[in-house]
């Protein structure tokens, strides 16, 4: 039996597939030349992940590979009518970002509670100026998004004595509906978006939604950019409906050095960073041969992605 052909859309730095040696033909695409290799693939590797190539080049009819794996927690810039109506298998890199971004939004809460950020200002200023931080503890959080990362979320804003409310696509044991959302986001103190990007929830965090926050709240993105709608919470921060945000995540990345977004007050930037830690894509390149050999070997794959949905359902 000939060895499959595994296709990786390249990115530097590229995957360490040493331990496939023997067990896979590794061919390598750029964005310009995916198209006319994809029907000779077997498996894609979307090493890539920020490009919209597989979308744009996913064939119609003809061959096409069995399986697509991105090693990111997002499925959004692959998904086409193509690849969601065909039998191809598609997985992600659930278990990999979970708890990095919990603490990155941990982080965020505190600085923001203890205005970090104005600390370090003024010490540059070398000016002594004292003021009062906020407790965290006894606070309220919302998480929108009750995937593996929203639930992370909530355990470590838990652990720093905060009370949090998930919502989810559908109400559950422990888990809101969409339903209740509306008035979650009026009592709470942390809004935090953790929510897959689907045509549902496009969008979803607008004028509306920012006004119903309290004008003590802060919000946090760590989904996808356009979960927001960017211009909305700009005049949300500027009008003060509400107290601060930080974004990890944007509608255009990365972005450029005269956006706008850069010179809000009371917006914290930060460059699509909260999932990554020192070793991250070591680990989603061990993730994917561990995915591998269970492929090569029969067995079912883990973190398959309900492409209709977009994301990987909870299945506790």
């Amino acid at each position: 039996m000939s060895e499959p052909t595994l296709l990786v859309l390249a990115a530097d730095p590229p995957p360490r597939l040493g331990r496939l040696t023997g067990r896979a033909r590794v061919v390598y695409a750029d964005e310009q030349s995916l198209a006319a290799q994809l029907p000779d693939a077997d498996v894609l590797l979307v090493w890539d992940f920020t490009s919209d190539a597989v979308r744009l080049a996913w064939p119609g009819e003809g061959p096409r590979p069995r399986w697509v794996h991105t090693p990111s927690a997002g499925v959004d810039r692959l998904l086409c009518p193509e690849l969601i109506a065909s039998d191809t298998v598609l997985t992600n890199a659930r278990g990999v970002f979970e708890e990095p971004i919990a603490e990155y939004v941990a982080a965020l809460v505190l600085a923001m509670a203890k205005d970090l950020t104005g600390t370090l200002e003024l010490q540059r200023q070398r000016r002594w100026r004292h003021r009062e931080g906020l407790r965290v503890a006894g606070t309220r959080a919302t998480v929108v998004g009750a995937g593996p990362i929203g639930r992370a979320v909530a355990r470590s804003l838990e652990a720093l004595g905060v009370t949090v409310a998930v919502v989810g696509r559908t109400a559950r044991t422990g888990i809101h509906g969409t339903e209740d959302l509306d008035p979650l986001l009026s009592r709470a103190d942390w809004v935090v978006c953790a929510a897959p990007l689907t045509e549902a929830t496009r969008g979803m965090f607008d004028k509306r939604r920012f006004g119903l926050m309290q004008p003590s709240a802060r919000f946090i993105n760590v989904g996808r950019g356009p979960l927001v709608v960017e211009d909305d919470l700009v005049a949300a921060l500027k009008k003060r409906w509400i107290a601060g945000a930080a974004l990890d995540v944007f509608v255009s990345e990365p972005l450029s050095p005269d956006n706008a977004l850069w010179d809000v007050p009371g917006l914290i930037v930060s460059p699509h960073m909260s999932g990554d830690t020192v070793g991250w894509r070591d680990r989603l390149g061990e993730q994917f041969v561990e995915l591998y050999e269970l492929w090569m070997a029969g067995k079912p794959l883990l973190n398959v992605v309900d492409k209709k949905r977009g994301y990987v359902p909870m299945h506790d």
